[in-house]
């Protein structure tokens, strides 16, 4: 017997899928609002009227209903009726336009005003958060849109990179794109232009394997920075968990931002490159209650969606103002609906976590590598099955967690970041306080695959991601260039950004045509690069440090979204050659599996495993006497996978001397091994030991 879908839907008792879904004959829609009175949804016309449709039915707390006649392109919002009370944590307010949650698109901008604030604010829009402020804020929220997902991947096959092979590169879609001279200029900074042959060529060339992208989940900017005639660059303020950002898109129609964002995803697997997306569920636009404006799920339930204190006030391990309280199931359910609804609809390849820690803060409020999240996480059956990398720290008590969150998951590796720095960029030996250097352990450690942070849960290398730049600090070439940041632009007095920056401007600070210093710029971020391209690990690079892009000292730019931030795409000569650099960089860790192992590598002999081994400048075996000299500079570390007749792997010998003078090296002669060719050098000279270098050598064949 067949059943009309219109009587199964009246005789539903429990809640359909959270957001808009639609039916043959309109949609259902689906609200948290666990402590409202009552919810009503907003439905605009293409003129912008309004027509409120209150919600009938409840249950565990979310709100639905079935509304017919609505269709794909249906803008819409919602109105939440309930307490007004801030000190118990509710915040309900029916003059404010609430964005769906689960919205699939947005349409508009925030417009920034007293009027998007729950609470009675000033002139600078600041207040004591407790009087319910009742101008109606519709004019000035953006309006959540109903979507059809269709779309057509026929052809497209996930690239599904082993993390042993991956070579991450962090860009943001307009920094990468916009001044890129052979991308048309109508979609320069936008999702089309990414899957573009010259930007898809470009990557392929470099050897990336990952497109890491800066948030796409739709955003807003702070108000200070409105305040200040300024915008968020990067994206870290997100409005919506499941839309993508329309104003990196070419096309304005939200259905179109959709497909736009799928096409270049396409394109970009079709040439054999990975998307994972930077995410951030830690906190939202809102920021905090006592301030922060009325955007969605502050108006929607307060309570339920943030970490609160005994008074209502937001507690804050994100330096954001506001956290999102995972400790919630329903709030937990939401992020993770978010990552499937990226991963199944949208195709992304992983995802890198925002302030990790902050979502698996338990009930006392401290990490838990148990959390219900985590645990979610390696247990779903879309999620488990992608990539996941963990920025492994917050702003909270003890939220330094360097080396210990779960398999599956990788981790920004902090630990390699500062030691290679230290080692790099110093003057005769010392570091930038003029106490003797750390000599080679630290960077040995960091140059084997830390296993002192990942050795455990059978994690390996694989678990680190290396880098020595990101997004957040100084460029490649600014480490080299300037001692101290330059954030003058941002509009706070040179007080944001971090201070401890290890980075050294080679005796002149910023901008200069001395060129003995120039020289040593470029052979420090030669150093640097191939550090991180030629250790275990999983390397990162951050866009533009292939050609030696510069903020101009800015250490913090995200709020720059000019040429400070943008990728310069005219090459002078040195760029060019630092191009093929790191071509030449990525091309030998293709060629070498002894330099990206799935283990870490062993000092003895173990069938499977790379051995490593280190010398001295005179060809020895490495004694701990000279481990523990803080102005040992110089070491040689060689990566052989040859055990008991295996052949799988040629041996890779690095030299590695840190001094600023010449050394005369023996390279090792053992087991056979004695016929070295040198490969690479970021010496100018090409030349063995020389001062503050790195070279690379391997047998001309396979040693008998």
């Amino acid at each position: 017997m067949s059943v009309d879908p219109s009587a199964r839907r009246r005789a539903r008792d429990t809640p359909p899928a959270m957001g808009v879904s639609l039916t043959p004959d309109g949609a259902e829609f689906a609200v948290l609002a666990r402590h409202a009175e009552s919810v009503d949804l907003c439905l605009f016309d293409d003129d912008g009227a309004e027509r409120r449709v209150p919600l009938r039915r409840r249950a565990y707390g979310i709100w639905w209903d079935h509304v017919p006649g609505v269709g794909p392109g249906q803008r819409y919002g919602y109105r939440v009726h309930g307490p007004w009370a801030p000190h118990e944590g509710h915040r309900h307010n029916p003059a404010k336009l609430l964005v769906d949650p689960y919205a699939r698109a947005v349409d508009g901008e925030v417009g920034w005003g007293p009027e998007v604030h729950g609470h009675q604010v000033d002139d600078r829009w600041s207040g004591d958060g407790t009087s319910r402020d009742d101008r109606d804020s519709a004019a000035y929220v953006p309006r959540s849109v109903v979507l059809d997902d269709g779309f057509d991947w026929s052809g497209d096959e996930r690239p599904c990179v082993p993390l042993s092979e991956t070579v991450v590169y962090e860009a943001h879609v307009r920094g990468l794109t916009m001044l890129h001279p052979d991308v048309p200029p109508e979609i320069r900074g936008t999702y089309a232009a990414l899957g573009h042959p010259a930007v898809v060529e470009h990557l392929r060339s470099l050897g990336v394997t990952t497109l890491e992208l800066l948030p796409i989940h739709a955003f807003t900017h702070e108000p200070h920075l409105v305040q200040l005639g300024l915008t968020n660059y990067w994206g870290y303020n997100t409005l919506n968990f499941f839309a993508p950002h329309p104003a990196y898109a070419a096309a304005s129609d939200p259905a179109e931002v959709v497909t736009e964002v799928k096409s270049a995803i396409k394109a970009l697997h079709a040439a054999g490159i990975e998307v994972v997306l930077d995410v951030v569920y830690n906190h939202t636009c809102e920021q905090a209650g006592d301030q922060g404006a009325t955007l969605s799920w502050r108006g929607l339930d307060n309570l339920t969606y943030y970490r609160l204190d005994e008074r209502g006030y937001d507690i804050d391990v994100t330096g954001c103002g506001n956290t999102l309280d995972l400790r919630e199931p329903l709030v937990t359910r939401m992020v993770l609906d978010s990552l499937r609804h990226w991963v199944n609809e949208f195709r992304v390849d992983g995802f890198r976590f925002d302030l990790a820690p902050a979502l698996a803060r338990g009930k006392d409020d401290a990490y838990d590598p148990d959390h219900s999240f985590h645990v979610a996480l390696r247990t779903d059956p879309v999620l488990s099955s992608v990539k996941l990398i963990a920025e492994p720290w917050d702003v909270g008590v003890h939220g330094w967690r360097t080396g210990q969150f779960p398999p599956p998951f990788a981790e920004w590796n902090d630990w390699f970041r500062d030691p290679v720095r230290t080692f790099w960029l110093t003057d005769v030996g010392r570091d930038l306080d003029g106490h003797p250097g750390h000599g080679v352990r630290e960077l040995a450690t960091r140059v084997a695959g830390s296993k002192d942070l990942f050795g455990h849960e059978d994690r390996g290398p694989i678990a680190s991601v290396n880098y020595v730049t990101a997004h957040d600090g100084f460029t490649l070439h600014d480490l080299t260039a300037y001692l101290h940041k330059h954030n003058e632009a941002n509009g706070e007095a040179n007080g944001d950004g971090h201070g401890d920056n290890r980075s050294w401007n080679h005796g002149v600070e910023g901008l200069t045509h001395d060129e003995s210093v120039l020289a040593g710029r470029r052979r420090s971020v030669r150093n640097l690069l191939a550090t991180l391209l030629l250790s275990p690990g999983v390397p990162m690079i951050t866009a533009g440090d292939e050609i030696g892009r510069t903020q101009r000292g800015n250490n913090n730019a995200y709020c720059q979204d000019n040429e400070i931030s943008w990728v310069d795409w005219g090459l002078a000569p040195w760029q060019e050659k630092l191009l093929a650099d790191a071509r030449a960089l990525t091309a030998l860790r293709r060629e070498h599996p002894v330099l990206r192992p799935r283990d870490f590598p062993a000092y003895r002999p173990v069938p499977g495993r790379v051995r490593l081994r280190w010398f001295d400048e005179s060809g020895e075996v490495m004694v701990e006497q000279q481990w523990v000299d803080p102005t040992r500079r110089l070491v040689q570390a060689l990566f052989d996978s040859r055990h008991d007749g295996d052949e799988a792997g040629q041996p890779v010998l690095l030299v590695v001397n840190g001094g600023v003078d010449h050394e005369d090296v023996t390279l090792p002669q053992v087991d056979g091994m004695s016929d070295w060719q040198l490969r690479w050098s970021s010496h100018p000279d090409d030349v063995v030991g020389g001062a503050t270098s790195i070279t690379l050598l391997t047998l001309p064949h396979p040693p008998g």
